[in-house]
């Protein structure tokens, strides 16, 4: 996701969050490959020089999904970050414009129950696909062929 506006506020996921606390779970590296030093967090971090980091090179995802962003206190390029090994900058961003990785915070899944509308041109305009709840590993089965142009979230994160 290559957003530049304000990220949504996120509900705390530190002491006193119950049982969310534990659900989330990354751990960052300052070189590729998972080497150097290793920072765990179960919570959002505005910068990672509070951690003495100067940068990540690797990630670790054990429990997210995670939102990670180019510059400090959740602000810049956004990368979402969902359970796996990423061993190099290029393997969570696709931009070419910023290897730098500043900030994270998990992503609050609020709802059980999640509804989108794709649409096939922009401003919401054409044939509209509605999907409620399941995965859709193939826009093609749906005639969406290799494009969507335009998507409203009803409920979900």
């Amino acid at each position: 996701m290559t957003e530049q506006q304000s990220p949504p506020e996120q509900m705390a996921t530190g002491e006193g969050a119950g049982e969310r606390v534990g659900n989330y779970k990354i751990t960052i590296y300052e070189l590729e490959n998972f080497q150097g030093k290793k920072c765990e967090l179960t919570e959002e971090l505005p910068s990672i020089t509070e951690k003495e980091m100067e940068k990540v090179g690797s990630i670790q995802v054990e429990f997210g999904p995670w939102l990670g962003f180019e510059r400090q206190a959740y602000a810049g390029e956004q990368f979402v970050l969902e359970k796996g090994d990423y061993p190099r900058w290029d393997s969570w961003s696709n931009s070419h414009n910023s290897d730098s990785l500043m900030s994270l915070r998990p992503i609050q899944i609020d709802s059980p129950e999640h509804k989108i509308h794709l649409f096939e041109n922009a401003g919401y305009t054409g044939r509209k696909m509605e999907i409620v709840d399941d995965d859709v590993p193939s826009l093609w089965a749906h005639g969406f062929q290799d494009r969507v142009a335009s998507v409203r979230a009803l409920n979900g994160t």
